[in-house]
């Protein structure tokens, strides 16, 4: 008889993706809480590896960067509840709008598992031309892989 190792399921939503993220004990501030400044610098984290494993990346040179050349127009988020430990916590990531050169994204700082809710918030990037720095219409594949992440609202049910 053999023993097969069972592989842990990955938490799932209702939309978007659940990114892993770890947070560090240098992380926390002098009460012992992640820095208000950490969290968006988290979601940042997760969005990027979203994207690089779509086969968005920027390697050093921002024309051949293509999606990738975008800037943030916006940045809101809301504190919920502390984080008190450093571990293992996740992002949870969605669209919430595709322009033709914007993007608007929500996200959630998380538990690992998705069910407690630290932070939330929404972040407008604006795809921009390298050479001008001026809004630029994002590639069929961004909208593509942008399109995967769209929050859809549940169809409502008959009576």
């Amino acid at each position: 008889m053999t023993v097969e190792a069972v592989q842990p399921t990955a938490p799932t939503v209702p939309y978007g993706r659940l990114v892993p993220v770890t947070v560090h004990f240098d992380e926390l501030d002098a009460l012992g809480m992640l820095h208000n400044s950490r969290f968006p610098l988290h979601v940042e984290r997760a969005f990027t590896q979203y994207w690089s494993g779509q086969g968005f990346r920027f390697e050093g040179d921002w024309e051949a960067a293509g999606d990738m050349c975008n800037v943030v127009k916006d940045l809101h988020i809301t504190y919920e509840q502390p984080v008190h430990l450093p571990g293992e916590y996740a992002v949870h990531v969605w669209v919430e709008e595709l322009g033709r050169t914007s993007l608007t994204y929500g996200f959630r700082f998380c538990s690992a598992d998705g069910g407690t809710t630290h932070a939330l918030g929404r972040r407008v990037l604006v795809r921009v031309d390298a050479r001008t720095r001026r809004p630029t219409p994002w590639s069929e594949h961004a909208r593509a892989v942008a399109g995967e992440l769209l929050r859809h609202e549940p169809a409502a049910t008959a009576a």
